[in-house]
């Protein structure tokens, strides 16, 4: 059967405006917290995957110069080979019985002569190609040396920061889900989507010189007078925030 929260018994608005002001005070610590780390997170995110990246892409170039080396070694060896049929060629020549075996001794001579210039021919073309991944690699291990550095750095100033603030946010993600439990889920769900949406975080503001404390748009008296009866929820015609008078300011402690 799927938990619902459950409230023993309902709290008045009045309690309901002070646990949404309390709320609304912790998170705020939170977000100040947050903003102490600033884009750390991000930032150290983003040097992670680049730097798998880097690792990627030079661990593919490496194996492409390894291939390239084995073909470079490979060609060696066929040369080696057309140079030992050459002069086994040669060395028959001196024992034909007529012209045509010579000519066509002759005839694989001249072919594996054009062999070891084709196999010379890609043993430069490999040689090239690996020096340029050579050097490719080179400037890739740099940067990736230079990132890994950046890294470090930056995922000790935000560890610094996380072991600085761990247990004062610790604290306040208690406070925040122990008032969250009093207030009921359709009110507190509100105020997640009003806190989402505005600016700062803030989805409950004071009445701060006849204005929402959010938007600073003016409040006609009247509507003053209901904010501070605390008999209802109201919120900013214009900005659509939370409205509480500045009073309970005083009343209130995180």
């Amino acid at each position: 059967m799927e938990k619902t929260k459950s409230y023993e018994t309902e709290i008045s608005v009045e309690e309901k405006l002070r646990a949404l002001f309390r709320l609304q005070l912790v998170d705020s610590e939170i977000d100040k917290i947050k903003t102490l780390r600033g884009e750390l997170p991000l930032e150290v995110q983003d040097l992670e995957d680049e730097i798998a990246g880097l690792e990627t892409r030079l661990g593919n170039l490496r194996e492409e110069v390894v291939t390239l080396e084995k073909s470079i070694s490979k060609k060696n060896n066929e040369i080696t080979e057309a140079e030992g049929l050459i002069k086994k060629y040669a060395e028959q020549q001196n024992n034909v019985r007529n012209n045509r075996e010579y000519d066509s001794l002759s005839k694989e001579i001249e072919y594996q002569n054009l062999e070891i210039e084709l196999f010379n021919k890609k043993i430069k073309e490999f040689t090239i190609q690996a020096d340029e991944k050579k050097l490719v690699i080179a400037d890739s291990e740099a940067i990736l040396n230079e990132k890994k550095s950046d890294l470090q750095n930056k995922q000790n100033e935000l560890e610094e920061i996380i072991s600085d603030t761990q247990k004062e946010e610790e604290g306040l993600y208690n406070s925040s889900e122990t008032i969250q439990q009093v207030i009921e889920e359709r009110l507190l769900t509100a105020y997640k989507r009003i806190r989402s949406n505005a600016r700062n975080g803030l989805a409950v503001v004071t009445v701060q010189r006849d204005a929402c404390g959010g938007c600073f748009n003016q409040i006609p008296p009247q509507r003053q007078l209901d904010i501070k009866s605390r008999k209802k929820i109201i919120v900013c015609e214009y900005c659509g925030r939370i409205l509480v008078d500045d009073e309970i300011i005083k009343e209130s402690q995180i």
